[in-house]
């Protein structure tokens, strides 16, 4: 059969998500799928950016990271997002991605998609799970197959717990707080694993 083409889609200010969005794509390669890491376009201005050093920072080193479009939407069989939290809600560069794909949807073609969703935040309840609802939500509209971890396998609980999604808090240093690495890996591969069987389905 063929393989699973997957779009691990990401936006991140200061890299936590891109880190998620990175595992998530060596994850899928070693299921064996074809995977495409994109971000989203940034929409803040470049006075913000360049205030914060971090952001700064991460922001010229992923200048090469290639933008995520329409195209690539209707070119995978599933998608994985990760986006950080902003004030429990998806931060508005991935929003306006999605809200931009009304074209895709009146034609059909988020239909069936796959999708998985992860994110992260400065605490532990910071909106983690409800902005990984809130990004299934659209989902739902679209008409995709949500694909939660749930507890599917014990490195979630190691990892926090959060059935939605892998979500990670990101410490003052900038750094995880929590071993999520394995979390994201189960969750990626879970992702590929029911993919293929709907992408096999659809051939019959």
């Amino acid at each position: 059969m063929e393989k699973v083409k997957l779009a691990v889609i990401y936006y991140s200010s200061t890299g936590t998500n891109y880190q998620l969005a990175t595992w998530a794509a060596e994850a899928a390669e070693e299921a064996g799928a074809e995977v495409r890491v994109l971000k989203v376009p940034e929409l803040a201005p470049e006075a913000a950016i360049n205030s914060n050093p971090a952001w700064k920072a991460h922001y010229d080193a992923t200048k090469d990271v290639p933008v995520a479009s329409s195209s690539d939407l209707e070119w995978a069989d599933a998608y994985i997002f990760s986006v950080p939290t902003r004030f429990g809600n998806v931060a508005s560069q991935m929003k306006q991605f999605l809200d931009i794909q009304g074209g895709l949807w009146a034609q059909g073609k988020l239909m069936n998609k796959v999708v998985s969703a992860m994110s992260s935040a400065q605490n532990p309840h910071g909106g983690q799970e409800a902005t990984i609802l809130s990004l299934y939500t659209t989902m739902a509209h679209w008409g995709a197959i949500i694909v939660p971890p749930g507890y599917t396998n014990p490195v979630i609980f190691k990892a926090g717990g959060n059935p939605y999604g892998t979500s990670v808090t990101q410490g003052q240093d900038g750094k995880m707080i929590e071993d999520v690495k394995d979390a994201v890996y189960h969750q990626a591969k879970r992702t590929v694993e029911v993919a293929s069987w709907v992408k096999k389905g659809r051939a019959l």
